[in-house]
């Protein structure tokens, strides 16, 4: 017998003020109900209803109070979740027991019928693309609420659009869910509503919007620290010739991808580094957070075991390893979850919605370059479990990352009607390194086409709220060390506060060791950050205007005018690049 007794009328929101208590739903999730249940609470709601929060918001929870309305309401009389991995579909099935809704998620395309004990299943969309048939018979045999988790995943490829069209056309109510409702490529997301705008252009339309800047103003998330390394790299080619590059210094497409690429290689010493450095900032973390855990992203499972390899000699401690293709992948998960272990390298397998709430700091060590890979990453850092909590994620300085860490507050829509490559500058533009793999690349059998010879890493830069601050140092350094110990618990105002003190008094330090002066040069320092911020200022506005990432135009700034990294210049060489991106905009105007 069902679990939900139906009253003889829907309920006209008498419940309506219970949402907004602590104990039941956060404010954005009650406005989220009100506007698919209607200010009263009376309307039945949609049918189909989009609802992008920012990852770590708590999609699920407003996903399965609405599933609960719906069936208390007998609006439908069973649920379907679509999710992305076998992992989410445990998660989904654990969330939903804890309000009363009983998800089967071990269902599989060979059994065909559900157990009478259960509400609902949860699938993935590779099992619905495999038999959409079967899945549809499903949901018109009964009133049904089908919720879409990481809808764009619907639009994975045209088969699976169509395969989850076809299983859930008739479904009676459709909820989509997502925290990056975005894709690289044109095609249409199945059951979003697509609007055209004034250039012609069709974008997705949500019913309800809950974006990173208002989650971090409620203390729904955490803000994030982006740490950023540079260093000099050395390869050898198939063909026997060495090339030595700079990561962070100007390079073409090629360059950049294989010293990229060079600086994952754990044979170099760059991830060693940078792995530690990592250790240190959750040593620091820890002094406020003692469970805070740490995961490394790696891209295939041959580079994950090696970096396990090194953490275990930095700190003495074994780390998790999550591989793609691992049965335990799962079981993994949720005993890291629930210890005080430092770390776990992964690879793909926590990149999506996966729940560990304990994550304060990350190492982006993929070369997974995709806008939505790395919002859907940084996601995995963001979720608050008490106000003042702070994520550290380190990443190499690497133009199209620093771009995605420079925007993290951009919403962004599904864009139709466009070329992939709109402006040249899309997420192709390392597209070597956005390939997938699970072994390293081979060229004529054994025979490796890239060797790394050397790498190691130089602190760069540190990334919070679309500035920039720090001196490039090397690992071990004063200046390093000084963004390694920011405390762990802080108000995303008090991170900006501390970063422009700490940013001023290392220039102040660095200008005293130049001129022998030993009295600070305080009006100089603040002149600087000043004309940084104006810079910085410019530099939103145009990527706002050109769809370029805030790191290639830093670069061509840079290209252009001459001199430093932006955190080096000088104050004359910082307004001649305000002076430059002045004069492209009058060009553009004209």
């Amino acid at each position: 017998m069902s679990t939900f007794a139906a009253p003889d009328m829907p309920p006209a929101f008498p419940q309506k003020a219970a949402w907004g208590t602590a104990s039941s739903l956060r404010a954005w999730q009650q406005q989220a109900l009100e506007a698919y249940f209607g200010e009263d609470g009376t309307a039945p709601g949609p049918r189909d209803f989009l609802t992008v929060a920012t990852p770590g918001a708590g999609k699920t929870t407003f996903a399965l109070r609405l599933a609960r309305e719906l069936l208390d309401r007998h609006i439908v009389q069973q649920v379907t979740v679509v999710c992305p991995t076998e992992h989410l579909k445990r998660q989904w099935a654990e969330s939903a027991s804890r309000v009363g809704i009983k998800i089967d998620p071990e269902f599989q395309n060979s059994q065909g019928k559900v157990g009478k004990e259960f509400h609902g299943i949860a699938v993935t969309y590779a099992t619905v693309a495999a038999r959409p048939a079967l899945h549809r018979n499903r949901t018109e045999s009964r009133k049904t609420l089908v919720v879409f988790d990481e809808v764009h995943h619907a639009g994975d490829g045209l088969s699976w659009g169509d395969a989850v069209r076809e299983a859930f056309e008739p479904a009676t109510r459709r909820l989509c869910l997502s925290g990056t409702p975005f894709r690289t490529d044109i095609n249409p997301i199945p059951f979003v509503r697509y609007e055209e705008g004034p250039d012609g252009i069709r974008r997705s339309a949500a019913d309800y919007t809950y974006g990173y800047g208002p989650a971090l103003a409620d203390g729904v998330v955490r803000p994030v620290i982006f740490l950023a390394y540079a260093g000099e790299m050395r390869w050898r080619t198939r063909a026997g010739d060495e090339i030595t590059a700079t990561l962070g210094e100007p390079l073409t497409q090629d360059q950049m991808s294989q010293a990229w690429r060079a600086a994952l290689d754990p044979k170099g010493d760059w991830m060693r580094q940078v792995l530690g450095a990592a250790d240190k900032r959750l040593t620091e973390l820890r002094r406020a957070i003692p469970d805070a855990g740490g995961l490394v992203i790696a891209t295939d499972h041959e580079t994950a075991r090696a970096y396990a390899k090194m953490l275990r000699a930095i700190t003495g401690q074994g780390a998790t390893i999550v591989l793609s293709d691992d049965p335990t992948a799962s079981k993994k998960i949720k005993q890291f979850s629930q210890t005080e272990d430092r770390w776990m390298v992964a690879v793909r397998m926590v990149s999506e919605g996966v729940d560990i709430p304990r994550l304060c700091v990350g190492v982006y060590a993929t070369s997974t370059s995709t806008p939505l890979f790395f919002a859907q990453a940084i996601g995995r850092f963001v979720r608050a479990r008490r106000r003042g909590e702070t994520a550290s994620v380190f990443l190499p300085t690497v133009p199209t990352l620093l771009g995605h860490a420079a925007e993290m507050e951009t919403e962004r829509d599904h864009v139709l009607d466009r070329p992939v490559r709109e402006d040249g500058l899309d997420d192709e533009l390392l597209a070597e390194a956005n390939r997938e793999r699970d072994t390293p690349d081979e060229v004529g059998g054994d025979e490796f086409a890239f060797e790394t010879v050397e790498a190691s890493a130089t602190f760069d830069r540190v990334l919070y709220d679309g500035g920039e601050f720090g001196m490039q140092a090397a690992p071990g350094s004063v200046e390093e060390e000084e963004f390694l110990g920011i405390p762990g618990l802080l108000e995303p105002e008090q991170v900006s506060q501390l970063l422009r003190k700490r940013q001023a008094q290392q220039i102040a330090n660095e200008r005293r060791r130049k001129t022998g002066d030993p009295r600070e040069d305080r009006t100089a320092a603040e002149d600087l950050h000043t004309l940084r911020k104006e810079l910085n200022g410019l530099v939103g506005a145009w990527s706002h205007r050109t769809g370029q990432p805030h790191g290639v135009i830093h670069n061509e700034l840079r290209r252009t005018c001459g001199g430093p990294q932006l955190a080096q210049a000088s104050a004359e060489e910082v307004r001649r690049r305000i002076d430059k991106i002045r004069e492209w905009a009058a060009r553009r105007r004209s």
